[in-house]
């Protein structure tokens, strides 16, 4: 009997260490369910879907020979994705304009924004942002033969702008300072923007700098007069806290460590 009890004893020992390995996949489902869904539903799709330009040179543009879209934002968007994925290579780029960015955000076709958008307070009530990563002012870009040499030069004459974009109300502000009017024609995109500025539709182009030298060429000029600092942030969807925080404390850890320069000196931005 009391080899019977011993036996068995040792059997229920086995069972309870079995018991107790048998726990290990819970544990790790549970430290799965402590990843917050925003992360989790980009993990599990293994992608990070993220709109950028890919009319503005240097900061994303689309290569028509190659349809390969690349620079600085392309390149943020890639530190990014190692940071959550572990992987640079796993992204899914859009291209955006300044008028679409915002609902491709809401509707969810994009996980980030990361397209030369401003942050304002308006449009912190409707995104989260992250701290900036890029600051410029917007500028104005005219053809060389037209006497103009500043915005006054300017009063009575016609500037394109994209839609939805900070430029008009910026220079609408320091028109009023100044005294003079200004007419402003919207277009979708800058290349179109150009195109009307060459076609003599409009007197000057105007837009954010870094994005107005992707356009310069022989026959214009880009003016010294800057207008409200625009400060550039990734952009993501109001109710995803987790991602904006991981976004913000990468674009942190790369402003600390130096990366975040290195970017922007490889693309020739200072």
């Amino acid at each position: 009997m009391k080899k019977l009890i011993s036996v068995l004893m040792t059997l229920c020992l086995a069972m309870l260490l079995l018991t107790g390995c048998g726990t290990s996949p819970a544990k790790t489902d549970a430290a799965k369910d402590t990843v917050p869904p925003d992360i989790k539903a980009i993990k599990d799709r293994g992608v990070l879907k993220v709109g950028v330009k890919v009319d503005v040179p240097k900061f994303g543009f689309k290569d028509p020979a190659s349809g390969k879209v690349d620079g600085f934002e392309i390149d943020l968007t890639r530190a990014l994705a190692k940071k959550i994925l572990g992987d640079e290579t796993k992204i899914d780029v859009q291209g955006v304009t300044a008028k679409t960015r915002g609902p491709l955000l809401d509707n969810g076709e994009v996980d980030l924004v990361i397209a030369t958008f401003t942050i304002t307070e308006e449009r912190k009530n409707s995104y989260n942002f992250s701290d900036p990563y890029f600051t410029d002012g917007v500028g104005l870009l005219v053809k060389k033969n037209a006497g103009i040499s500043s915005l006054k030069d300017l009063d009575g004459k016609k500037i394109g702008v994209a839609q939805s974009a900070t430029s008009k109300k910026a220079l609408q502000e320091a028109a009023d300072k100044l005294g003079i009017k200004l007419s402003f024609l919207e277009f979708g995109t800058y290349p179109e923007i150009k195109t009307a500025l060459d076609a003599g539709r409009i007197d000057c182009f105007s837009v954010d700098a870094a994005i107005l030298f992707g356009y310069l060429d022989d026959s214009t000029v880009i003016l010294a007069d800057r207008f409200s600092p625009q400060q550039y942030g990734v952009a993501s969807k109001k109710s995803n806290t987790a991602l904006a925080k991981q976004v913000n404390d990468t674009i942190s850890e790369m402003k600390a460590n130096g990366e975040l320069d290195k970017l922007i000196q490889k693309w020739g931005l200072k």
